[in-house]
C-alpha cells in the first residue's frame, strides 16, 4: 500500500477547515471541500462540459447588468468544513485579483454542469448545501445527448430548500438573478453528422 503524501494528510482530528485550501499548493487544480474532506477532479473534463461552460460564461457576461460578476471555478466558503468549486457563479461581490473565495450572501446563482463523476454531489449533496447557506438560485445542467437540460431551483426562504423552478431545454428565459434569455443549442456545438 503507497503512503499518503504529507500534504494529503488533514492538519487535525476532524479534517480540513475552509482556509486550509489556500495552504495546499501540492493540491490539484479544482479541489473542493466537502464535510472537511478534500475532494479531488480524478477523471479529465470531456470537451462537451467545457464548452457548455464556456458558452455560459460568454452568455452571461454578455447580459449581466452592472453590479454582477460571472466568475468561473471558483470556491464557495458555505461554512468552516465546505468550500464547493461550482462550474460557474453570478456574484455582486466587487472584483478582487486576489481573491480565492466568495461568501455565500455575495453569490446570487451557482451553475453546476453534470459530470459521471460529480453526478450524486451536484444532484443532491451541493443542491442541499447552496440552499443551506442561503444562495437563492442553483442550475444543475445535464447532458442528454449533448443537449444541455437545465434543472432550475430557487430558494423557499420558508423551509430553506430549493424548489423546482423548471426544466429547460433549448431555450432558457428567466427573470431572476437579473433577465436571461440563452439559446441552449448554440452554447455547444452541433455534432457533424
Amino acid at each position: 500500500m503507497t503512503a499518503l503524501p504529507d500534504w494529503m494528510r488533514p492538519p487535525r482530528a476532524e479534517g480540513w477547515f475552509a482556509e486550509d485550501l489556500d495552504r495546499l499548493p501540492e493540491a490539484p487544480r479544482h479541489t473542493e471541500l466537502i464535510d472537511g474532506a478534500l475532494v479531488f477532479m480524478m477523471f479529465p473534463q470531456r470537451s462537451w462540459h467545457g464548452r457548455l461552460v464556456t458558452g455560459l460564461t460568454v452568455a452571461l457576461m454578455a447580459q449581466a447588468p452592472d453590479g454582477f460578476e460571472v466568475e468561473r471555478e471558483m470556491t464557495i466558503r458555505l461554512d468552516a468544513r465546505n468550500r464547493p468549486e461550482p462550474d460557474l457563479l453570478l456574484t455582486t461581490a466587487s472584483y478582487d485579483a486576489d481573491r480565492t473565495w466568495f461568501a455565500p450572501e455575495d453569490v446570487q446563482l451557482v451553475i453546476e454542469v453534470v459530470s459521471p463523476e460529480s453526478a450524486h454531489r451536484d444532484r443532491t449533496v451541493k443542491l442541499r448545501k447552496y440552499a443551506e447557506a442561503g444562495i437563492r438560485h442553483y442550475w444543475c445542467i445535464e447532458d442528454e445527448n449533448t443537449t444541455p437540460a437545465v434543472h432550475v431551483y430557487e430558494l423557499d426562504e420558508p423551509t430553506g430548500s430549493y424548489a423546482p423552478a423548471g426544466i429547460f431545454r433549448h431555450a432558457l428565459q428567466r427573470p431572476l438573478p437579473f433577465k436571461i434569455d440563452l439559446n441552449l443549442d448554440k452554447l455547444t456545438p452541433r455534432q457533424s453528422g
